[in-house]
């Protein structure tokens, strides 16, 4: 079972949704410092995420984001500043492409 479980329902399409999901990899690359692999998909597509004390992954489709995170035993300390750290980002990212997508 995962530490974190995060949904996020959206309407962006899978296309928006995977600029979006590219972006969220590309800035935990930058500012986390974690490894992330993107796998496009069909009706889907993963990113999968690691680095020393936590792995896990974000599943796209045209309508959801499903982040799943496993800490390790010393990151299982700050799981409820990491989780609100992950919410905040990811919130961002579909406000501005929600925003985007309107305008």
């Amino acid at each position: 079972m995962p530490d974190i479980h995060i949904e996020r329902e959206h309407s962006l399409g899978l296309a928006a949704a995977r600029k979006l999901a590219f972006r969220w990899a590309e800035e935990a690359e930058e500012r986390l410092g974690m490894e992330c692999v993107y796998e496009e998909g069909q009706t889907s597509d993963l990113v999968t995420f690691t680095r020393t004390g936590v792995n896990g992954e974000l599943k796209v489709t045209k309508d959801r984001l499903e982040l799943d995170a496993r800490l390790g035993v010393l990151l299982g300390a700050f799981r409820d500043r990491i989780e609100a750290e992950i919410v905040k980002n990811l919130d961002a990212l579909l406000a501005a492409k929600a925003a985007r997508k309107k305008g």
